[in-house]
């Protein structure tokens, strides 16, 4: 048995090795299933935002966002840009404060060579003092926007409950000032670290927006050349059960396993890059597309220049809006929202009747979509290594399933690591 701190989420890997072949790896998650689309149904159609947003603690907003728009979409309803705007800087914020959270509490002690954050902490305090910053600042986006940095309770189906004011966005001008210089540094630091010379060879899927770096909106694409609307995911990919864990797979109708997250949304968008983060990505030793799950680090980091940015400029624009939101009466249909969660692409689908009752509600987060590709590279990365002793083999695996920055779910944290061998 090992442990695997830093993955939120309860984990078990198992190893099958025949001689010196592995014939089979299987991550499993064992945390009791959570039931949130069975929650949902006979919910009214304004609930889903709030429901939502507990289903995971460091990304709330991507689902709250996520169920708005499937809704809003269901009842016929497209907010006015400001609003939107609003969403997009609160988005800004989950995404700040979400890769600072991993790059430097989860992942650079990997690189490092430290066993946490607090022991990092000791060698190298002003590093962990500028992760702290770099989450603060998100953070202070979502009090703002959200009305409070855990589970936001501002979001609703139309809009917002309120509006923040003017000065509030004047002191969030001036964080994000100091925030995006901390973030230029973290993809100078994150760049110098030991980086494995490896790649995968997993399709990729992101949203790909008219406009700008994806984030809250856009159409499918995938480097296979995919390309197709939200409401046609369904028909795109499919979700299995597997016996051994209770975290769904997905994988595209074709039967082939893909990626979602910060590879993904960098390799098939990083034109849409502002030319700061660009500048960045290229000093950092990134081309056009990364296939280096460990380089995962690099990307984050230029996400995180690129959110900074982004919210600044959304700031500077913003001249107000005639209403918190608007008017969202119930109807029956179907609607699709898809977002870019910081770990990749969320989908929620929803049924509604006439008077607004959810009938069937369907979610499907982005860690679920990797799983497949990630027991694919523990496959691949532990075969490479299959003379290693147990412990070091835990230690390599652990960083391995943390290039993924997989949220199984907001729980204990370890993972129990069973070689069978024959």
């Amino acid at each position: 048995m090992a442990m695997l701190a830093r993955v939120e989420g309860e984990a078990s890997m198992r190893v099958r090795v025949d001689g010196d072949e592995v014939t089979d790896v299987e991550l499993r998650v064992f945390e009791p299933p959570r039931f949130f689309e069975g929650l949902l149904r006979g919910r009214a159609w304004t609930e889903p935002p709030d429901i939502t947003s507990r289903i995971c603690g460091i990304c709330p907003a991507a689902y709250q966002i996520t169920a708005c728009q499937a809704i809003e979409d269901a009842c016929g309803v497209v907010i006015p840009p400001e609003l939107a705007a609003l969403r997009r800087l609160l988005y800004c914020g989950e995404w700040i404060e979400s890769h600072a959270l991993h790059i430097y509490l989860l992942h650079a002690p990997d690189f490092l060579g430290y066993q946490g954050a607090i022991e990092m902490a000791r060698d190298h305090r002003p590093l962990v003092e500028r992760g702290l910053r770099l989450k603060k600042a998100g953070n202070e986006i979502l009090s703002v926007l959200g009305g409070r940095s855990v589970h936001p309770v501002n979001v609703r189906v139309g809009g917002f409950h309120r509006l923040p004011t003017r000065s509030q966005l004047t002191a969030l001008r001036e964080t994000l000032t100091a925030a995006l210089d901390d973030a230029l540094a973290t993809v100078t630091t994150v760049a110098a670290f030991d980086i494995p010379d490896t790649e995968h060879d997993c399709e990729y899927l992101a949203l790909r927006p008219a406009q700008g770096y994806p984030i809250e909106a856009g159409r499918v694409v995938s480097s296979g050349g995919l390309d197709f609307g939200v409401f046609d995911f369904e028909d795109a990919v499919t979700e299995l059960q597997v016996p051994y864990s209770t975290a769904l797979h997905a994988r595209l109708k074709g039967g082939q396993r893909y990626l979602v997250g910060p590879l993904a949304r960098y390799s098939l968008n990083c034109a849409a890059l502002s030319p700061l983060a660009a500048q960045a990505a290229a000093a950092a030793g990134l081309g056009p597309v990364c296939r280096n799950p460990f380089a995962s680090i690099i990307v984050r980091a230029v996400e995180v220049t690129y959110a900074c940015e982004e919210a600044l400029r959304i700031i500077g624009e913003w001249q107000g809006a005639a209403a918190a939101a608007v008017p969202v009466p119930a109807r029956a249909g179907t609607g699709y929202g898809a977002t870019e969660a910081p770990r990749g692409l969320l989908y929620h689908r929803y049924q509604l009747d006439s008077g607004g009752t959810v009938t069937e509600a369907r979610i499907v987060p982005p860690t679920s979509q990797n799983q497949l590709s990630i027991e694919h590279d523990l496959r691949t990365f532990v075969q490479a290594r299959i003379g290693l002793p147990e412990p070091e083999l835990t230690r390599q695996c652990e960083q391995v399933i943390r290039n993924y920055d997989p949220c199984i779910s907001c729980s204990a944290h370890f993972l129990d690591l069973t070689l069978e061998r024959r």
